[in-house]
């Protein structure tokens, strides 16, 4: 398999969740100025989409979109735990909060890196904090988003609240998920995905 991603963006949740399997994959950088790939290769061939991340797989099929990839990835190594079986309550919950995270805190942190009146920010800041407090809630209940077992959706998680700092988003107000953060980004995947896209250093 083969990650397409970009850094600072969600791809580094399928990246985590790919790391967690153990399976074998690479990774290829886009630019998303350029929609090319590290290898000059113009990345809207692979995903006419233009935005990662892209997994291909070995069979050559590119599949797109966070909730997706993180289930498919997790359910190639069902051992480890990443997603639960088919047809339990238990996954249903999983796609829930991979839903919720993707429309609800993905897309409300996104109005915020892009240029817009300032009155349209804020609306953006308010909801995005009542979604927070929703996430805190949970949070205060269990050890990680969609029960005690860290999950495919706490890599899509981590993600989006990585986002909050260079927005300049203060997560004071919600202890648990800032205690959530802190614990979550100790995971030696989660280190080893933002080293590898560049976020962090070794």
């Amino acid at each position: 398999m083969k990650l397409y991603y970009a850094t600072g963006t969600c791809s580094l949740a399928p990246h985590i969740v790919l790391l967690e399997t153990g399976l074998p994959f690479d990774t290829e950088k886009v630019s998303l100025a350029t929609k090319k790939t590290a290898d000059g290769i113009d990345y809207t061939s692979i995903n006419p989409k233009g935005y990662v991340p892209a997994l291909q797989l070995d069979n050559g099929e590119i599949l797109t979109e966070v909730p997706a990839i993180v289930q498919y990835v997790a359910d190639l190594a069902p051992e480890k735990q990443l997603a639960p079986a088919f047809g339990t309550m238990e996954r249903y919950r999983l796609i829930e909060w991979l839903n919720f995270i993707s429309t609800e805190l993905h897309k409300g942190f996104g109005v915020l890196f892009h240029p817009g009146p300032e009155e349209t920010k804020q609306a953006a800041r308010e909801t995005l904090a009542a979604r927070l407090g929703i996430v805190e809630k949970q949070l205060q209940k269990h050890e990680h988003i969609a029960g005690n077992q860290f999950s495919a959706a706490d890599a899509y998680l981590i993600t989006v609240l990585g986002w909050a700092r260079p927005l300049k988003f203060d997560l004071a107000r919600w202890p648990a998920v800032q205690a959530y953060q802190q614990r979550v980004a100790a995971r030696s995947t989660v280190h080893a995905a933002m080293v590898a896209q560049g976020l962090i250093k070794e």
